[in-house]
Parts: C-alpha cells; structure tokens; sequence
C-alpha cells in the first residue's frame, strides 16, 4: 500500500527560496472562483484506512480509503452514513499492482521509491501522465467519492532519476489540482510543505504526515487561516506528545499504525 516518502528538508527549503518570487500564474491565478465541490473545514474528524476495503464501523464524518481498491456500493455506504470520501490516488509514482499499470510508458519510470513495486514518476512529462489520471479521477468521480487525495506530489525533493525542479512540481501539482476540480472534486495537497504559499488556492485541504515529528505542524497554519481542513496522522509519536499542539493549531489529529489499517487513536 502507498504512503508518503518524506522529502528531503534541506532540498526542499532550498527549493522553495528558488520558487518564492515567481509571481503571476504561479501565485495562484489557478485557483477556484467559485468552487461547487466539497470545502472540507478545520476540525474535522476523519479515518485514513488504506489497507484492503473499507471497515465502515469508525464514527467521523470523513473518510479517506483507495479508490481502486473499494466499491462505488462501499462510497455510498458510507454517503448513506452521512460521510464525505476521500479518494486516495498515487499521482507520483507507477505501482506494478494497478490495473492500469500498462499505461506508463517506460520514459516515465524512474529510481524504486522505497515501496515495493513502485517507482518515481518524470512528472516533467505531462502529456503522457495528463490522460492517465485524468482516467483514474474519472474512476473517484464515477465511483461517488467527494474529494482526491493525490499522493506523492514532492518527487523534486528525492532521488526520483529525473533532474525535477520546484518549478516542475508546482506546474504538475497544479494540474492535479486542476484535473480534480474539472470533474468537481475536492483535492488535498499532501505533505510538499515547502510549496504551501505557492498552492494554498489551487487546493481545498492538506494531508500531512508526521509533522509533530519534524516539528513542522506550523508551517500547514495557512490552510487553518483560509478555512480549510488539515488531515494529520503521526505513526512513531504517542497521542500524548502532540495532540496538546495539534489542537491549538486546529488539526485534525490522530496516531495511526504504519499499513494504515482500521485502528486509530484520534486527539
């Protein structure tokens, strides 16, 4: 199952002093007018279960689970409970699971990600890649989901075998972002917390991993100022250690096990 790798810090602050004073399109100029899809609030409590289909049994009003691996029947279980989903999509990295997987053509396949049978997108080709998600968010729009959670959106700060930029990334995170609201679906931006300034209008809500580790919740303070919902999991810090500060910034905060199954333990 995928998950996040983080970003190399370093890389990636460097990155974003190289991308701060663009200006113009890149300061925003894609974001909504006027949105018609879902506009997850802070505060909200949610599940994040991405291993195998779906346990409808947790009490919260979101959900987050694998749009290929669930049902349109399992969305609308979980509508006629009163729930918003969440459609988790990997838009970074090719998976030799997916029943799409022969879509990518091999100019596309970078360096092994450190998940088993994943390996890095060129996210600098989009023409290629466009089609395929557009296919796969066609699939969340189709199956009932509210809302995407495109993974692996900071490919520039690893050692993906292409040369990606800051720049690259905005561009590709952008059309992401584009591609889901096209089809009236929300999208979060998941972890890439040096690039916030840069995408906080072209996205509805954050994903974060980890930040009370690196002490870095902080830095998502942009989505609570603009009203939007910040989805936040630790797996190595106990409840105990973060959710003091979580709360005060307003995250939607819980301890999750690594293979994100059902258990959690919620601020």
């Amino acid at each position: 199952m995928r998950y996040t790798v983080r970003a190399i810090l370093a890389v990636s602050v460097l990155a974003l002093a190289g991308c701060s004073g663009t200006g113009g399109a890149d300061d925003g100029d894609h974001a909504p007018r006027h949105a018609s899809w879902w506009q997850p609030r802070p505060g909200l409590a949610w599940q994040w279960q991405l291993d195998s289909e779906v346990d409808p049994s947790v009490d919260v009003p979101v959900y987050d689970i694998d749009g290929f691996e669930n049902s349109a029947a399992d969305v609308a279980r979980l509508h006629r409970d009163g729930r918003k989903v969440i459609c988790y999509v990997n838009v970074g990295a090719w998976e030799n699971f997916r029943p799409d997987r022969k879509a990518f053509p091999s100019s596309v396949l970078g360096e092994e990600n450190g998940w088993e049978g994943e390996r890095w997108l060129d996210i600098r080709q989009i023409d290629v890649l466009r089609p395929i998600m557009e296919r796969r968010f066609d699939m969340c729009r189709d199956k009932g989901f509210d809302a995407v959670e495109p993974d692996l959106v900071e490919g520039y700060g690893n050692d993906t075998g292409f040369p990606l930029t800051a720049r690259d990334q905005l561009r590709y995170n952008r059309v992401i972002a584009d591609i889901a609201h096209e089809r009236g679906l929300a999208v979060g931006l998941k972890n890439d917390l040096p690039q916030i300034p840069q995408l906080l209008s072209d996205f509805d809500f954050a994903v974060n991993e980890e930040c009370a580790e690196f002490d870095e919740c902080a830095l998502l303070s942009p989505f609570i100022a603009a009203g939007k919902a910040v989805f936040h999991v630790e797996y190595a810090e106990p409840t105990s250690s973060f959710c003091a500060e979580t709360r005060r910034l307003k995250l939607s905060s819980m301890q999750k096990k690594l293979e994100l199954g059902v258990w959690r333990r919620p601020c």
